[in-house]
């Protein structure tokens, strides 16, 4: 049992059902006071300066404010956090979907007092997108609903951002995106490093077994029992027209017959 697994059977009854619709409703209503008064998303951001000062609201209402601020795009961005979010708990489960998306705004926060500045939730969300890309990679979705793309394509798309980002920008940009997809790296490392560890086993079983095929120099060996004439030296053994080798037990019932 993992620990996810143990804080679930302790901590599961807790949980949100549907937390990123709740996410996605909040979201149309921050854009729909946005419009009418743009000043009002400011209110709601991560600021660390403002937060010591005492509106320690900012340390939640941040999610609210939508990564898109135009319209019609606003749409798209909603349906597709939404659709994220029901696939994601579709397939992890109501807990594990809260323990992942609580844990991405804890170190988004935290990237944000220990270094003074936020992307807002851009990398929260890019967060959930990444981790359904790993657990349905093959999933296809329709770029501007007319081009198929798997998503584990799209996923590596939606990296070159913060790729740039960590690669061109100040030392405080590169922690920033390393900290604020933390989450991903916390649920899929290890994950990850037991996969790689599998894939070498595999690759060591599968060179041990070349390299025993490449040494063999045996001249008989038994297409049905792998017999050869060194475990075997006493067996007749029998060539049939398909090109095969059979030792006596095995040799196929036509060529008997002949």
């Amino acid at each position: 049992m993992t620990i996810l697994d143990r804080l679930e059977h302790r901590l599961g009854r807790f949980a949100i059902p549907g937390l990123i619709r709740f996410v996605v409703a909040f979201n149309a209503l921050a854009f729909l006071l946005g419009t009418l008064n743009p000043g009002y998303l400011e209110v709601l951001s991560l600021d660390r300066g403002e937060i010591l000062k005492g509106e320690i609201w900012r340390i939640a209402t941040w999610i609210f404010i939508p990564d898109i601020t135009s319209f019609p795009w606003i749409l798209l961005y909603l349906w597709a956090t939404f659709w994220i979010g029901d696939l994601l708990e579709a397939e992890w489960g109501t807990f594990r979907l809260n323990v992942y998306y609580f844990l991405g705004m804890a170190v988004c926060i935290l990237s944000a007092f220990v270094f003074g500045a936020s992307f807002g939730n851009i990398f929260l969300n890019l967060s959930l997108f990444l981790a359904l890309a790993t657990v349905l990679p093959n999933m296809e979705i329709l770029v501007f609903f007319i081009l198929p793309l798997k998503l584990k394509w799209a996923a590596l798309v939606s990296l070159i951002g913060p790729l740039l980002i960590f690669v061109t920008g100040p030392l405080s940009a590169k922690m920033m995106v390393l900290v604020c997809l933390g989450n991903y790296l916390l649920f899929f490392g290890p994950h990850f490093f037991q996969q790689a560890r599998q894939n070498r086993t595999v690759k060591i079983r599968r060179a041990k077994f070349e390299s025993a095929q490449a040494n063999d120099d045996t001249l008989h060996r038994c297409a049905t029992c792998g017999i050869t004439e060194i475990t075997h030296p006493d067996a007749d053994f029998r060539v049939t027209p398909d090109g095969h080798e059979y030792c006596p037990a095995h040799v196929p019932q036509e060529e008997v017959e002949n």
